[in-house]
């Protein structure tokens, strides 16, 4: 699988996440007779080939750089082109702590819609495990089809992915090649309540199995609820992520006579500039007045004030100087603030837990 392994060069052929800016990542498919072009220039494949993953790339016009990154789950998540909304990484971390999965699990996932959580979950259960993804949407689901063939990550070309074009709150979750047993279930569908009845074959025997079910709507999130109690899954809850990231920098530390004089520094450049501007006003009036009588300025009326005053060099190096942050001339303290341009899904993720020893009664009452 393209996200499961590490290389430490560029090679033809790989996939790549190119890192354009801060907010701006996309993938790319090296081959060496292509040229990517954006605002910086020309940038050929066959000049990355052979560079280390990480390593700043510049344009031919060295008028700007990319940097070249090793695809992983979490910065597909960033790339990828949207096909519907996704998961974010801080949703589908917790998301995975909640239903243990791990190397080994085996996973239904109903709603592959933009494959962000597909590839996550993917890589996270390794070669020993399964994931079972189902798309409704016939585009959609050829779409995906065609990326995890390009990623390797379909059963037969050395992956664990199987993907299935189904309506699952209509038709179930069964396969034709086995009888279908998972230990996890994540289900990002418009009506989940209508699937979790068919859930009820396909939970393991062993051990216990957890659902999460991805919902932007309470009433939704209540649907499921019931529905999940109805089935005789236990331990519902529900949680809302609110992701916030955290950014160390420095503050300058302005002491209160620092503070005072800037402000006397302030209206004395405001009283200079008054004063200047009712002299020249003055100025002005009088040249305007000796024209209309017809008499000629002379040596002795005033000339126009300088327009800059006199003040200490020292003053004008403090006024005007751009300080960078650390500058190690000045006291500076620690801090923290928000980042606010951080991409999180706004979703409730509702979590549930089947147990193997419910399994008997309720086959039965099915039956």
């Amino acid at each position: 699988m393209v996200f499961s392994k590490y290389k430490e060069f560029v090679e033809d052929g790989d996939l790549v996440v190119a890192w354009i800016g801060r907010n701006k990542l996309i993938p790319l498919k090296i081959e060496a007779d292509q040229t990517f072009h954006n605002q910086y220039g020309a940038f050929p494949h066959s000049e990355m080939i052979g560079k280390r993953y990480g390593q700043q790339i510049s344009s031919t016009a060295k008028q700007g750089f990319i940097y070249l990154l090793q695809p992983t789950p979490e910065l597909w998540t960033l790339a990828l082109p949207h096909r519907t909304q996704i998961v974010y990484t801080p949703d589908i971390s917790i998301i995975f702590q909640k239903l243990r999965i791990v190397h080994g699990t085996r996973v239904i996932e109903a709603g592959t819609g933009s494959a962000s959580m597909s590839h996550a979950l993917s890589r996270t259960v390794g070669p020993s495990g399964k994931l079972y993804s189902y798309e409704y949407h016939a585009s959609r689901y050829q779409t995906a089809l065609q990326e995890f063939r390009d990623h390797n990550m379909l059963e037969g070309i050395n992956g664990n992915t199987h993907l299935m074009h189904r309506d699952v709150c209509k038709d179930g979750f069964e396969i034709k090649e086995s009888p279908l047993e998972v230990d996890a279930i994540f289900l990002d569908l418009p009506a989940p309540w209508e699937a979790i009845p068919h859930l009820i074959k396909h939970v393991s025997r062993n051990s216990s199995s957890r659902i999460c079910c991805f919902s932007p709507c309470m009433e939704q999130i209540q649907r499921s609820a019931s529905a999940l109690q109805d089935s005789g899954w236990c331990d519902i809850e529900m949680l809302e992520v609110s992701y916030k990231q955290w950014a160390a920098r420095k503050t300058r530390v302005i002491h209160i006579n620092d503070a005072i004089n800037r402000l006397k520094e302030v209206k004395r450049h405001r009283t200079e500039g008054f004063e200047r501007r009712k002299e020249r006003q003055r100025l002005e009036k009088q040249l305007a007045e000796s024209a209309e009588n017809g008499v000629e300025p002379t040596d002795s009326q005033p000339s126009t004030p300088s327009e800059t005053p006199s003040k200490s060099p020292a003053m004008t190096e403090k006024v005007n100087k751009r300080i960078r942050e650390g500058d190690e001339d000045y006291e500076w303290s620690n801090v923290a603030r928000v980042d606010s341009n951080l991409k999180s899904h706004t979703s409730y993720l509702l979590f549930a837990v089947h147990l193997p020893s419910q399994l008997d009664n309720e086959i039965e009452s099915t039956e």
